[in-house]
């Protein structure tokens, strides 16, 4: 795991924010972020993404400053801040519940930072109304927050981090509180503002489509490591462990030995099929491997379809139809269990298959990707 941890480094003219082998231990026991490195650029939208417990808000509340690193630096254009309260640093956090002042209109709500800050009242008045023009807020500025819906005190809540200007902006669950059908509506809103204003920006979700539709880049977590660092579609088409390959997306994954390695192709045999993947090649012949092979990739027919390999025949076990798609259930001979995603151009587009027909499946070389442990 630790030769992933590098957080896919930058060149040096490159580095805005640089996390140079960053730990934190709880009472001497307990690590929760081991080591790790990483380098993001300027006005960079970077996600880190885990399940719960894997020590990404560890890291987001070090970069703010509400913990203390036990070891390693942590630079800001140039700078190590590591050792700055809070206070001190040109950062600002949104958290998930938006902490927003219920007593204060949006426009308080907005300058309480500058007020603080001790800023001409001219310049407060102009930057609250820049960031109240910024996320299309102008005709709320006297409400409270209770008057407002999810989506607008989550914008509230944006305007209020972005008033101070700050280098870098830290995102902690910034879409939780919003239900499903609002959040997908507020993902692109978000990442516009953000772009507009050209903040360099790190946050923190356990949303797997927020993270592929918001963020460059992504930096996959687990146990205080970093698994692998890459754009959403590196992490999706070219995971580079099983863990990556089933934590993103849905996903079949076949174990296998590889039974011949050439230049444009590596073969595997995994069950009653032969395997012939042609992109990322490579392995040992003979050695146990894994082949990550994604549903919507796999093609599904009544009859076979006349290539060697990268084909199985399974039966039909259950079915799902989604309206735009349709999810296939299919078992094959070995005992496995094939997952296959069919989208649907027409209505009623599902095939005609029922569960218990027999069927074939079959999939390109360049489908699959070749996974470690």
């Amino acid at each position: 795991m630790a030769e992933h941890s590098q957080g896919n480094a930058l060149p040096d003219n490159e580095k805005f924010l640089s996390i140079e082998g960053l730990t934190k231990t709880f009472d001497g026991a307990v690590t929760a972020v081991d080591n790790i490195h990483l380098s993001v650029r300027k006005g960079e939208i970077f996600a880190l993404l885990g399940s719960s417990g894997c020590g990404k808000s560890t890291l987001l509340r070090m970069l703010a400053g509400f913990e203390t690193p036990t070891s390693g630096r942590i630079m800001l254009a140039g700078r190590d801040i590591a050792a700055l309260p809070p206070y001190e640093r040109p950062i600002n956090m949104m958290f998930q519940s938006y902490a927003l002042f219920p007593h204060l209109t949006v426009w308080e709500n907005i300058a309480f930072g500058l007020r603080r800050d001790g800023l001409p009242k001219r310049e407060i008045s102009e930057r609250v109304e820049q960031n109240l023009r910024l996320v299309q807020l102008e005709q709320y500025a006297r409400r409270k927050p209770h008057q407002l819906s999810g989506g607008q005190q989550q914008r509230v809540a944006l305007a209020r981090s972005l008033a101070k200007r700050p280098q870098l902006l830290l995102l902690d669950e910034p879409l939780g509180a919003l239900d499903k059908k609002l959040r997908e509506q507020t993902q692109l809103e978000l990442v516009n503002i953000i772009q507009k204003v050209g903040v360099t920006c790190v946050m923190v979700t356990h949303d797997q489509e927020e993270a592929m539709t918001m963020a460059s880049r992504i930096a996959i977590m687990s146990q205080g490591h970093f698994i692998q660092v890459g754009t959403p579609e590196d992490i999706y088409e070219s995971p580079n462990c099983r863990f990556v390959a089933d934590f993103i997306g849905s996903v079949n994954l076949f174990e296998g030995n590889v039974a011949d390695v050439q230049s444009d192709h590596t073969l595997i045999h995994a069950g009653n099929c032969t395997i012939r993947v042609g992109r990322n090649v490579g392995g040992t012949r003979g050695a146990a491997t894994g082949v990550a092979l994604r549903p919507e990739k796999i093609s599904i027919s009544q009859h076979p379809v006349g290539q060697s390999h990268n084909t199985v025949p399974g039966t039909v076990e259950e079915l799902s139809y989604y309206g735009n798609l349709t999810t296939f259930h299919v078992r094959l001979g070995d005992g496995q269990r094939v997952k296959v995603t069919h989208l649907n151009h027409y209505r009623h587009d599902d095939l005609g298959f029922n569960p218990g027909d027999k069927v074939h499946l079959h999939w390109s070389e360049d489908a699959m990707v070749i996974v470690a442990q």
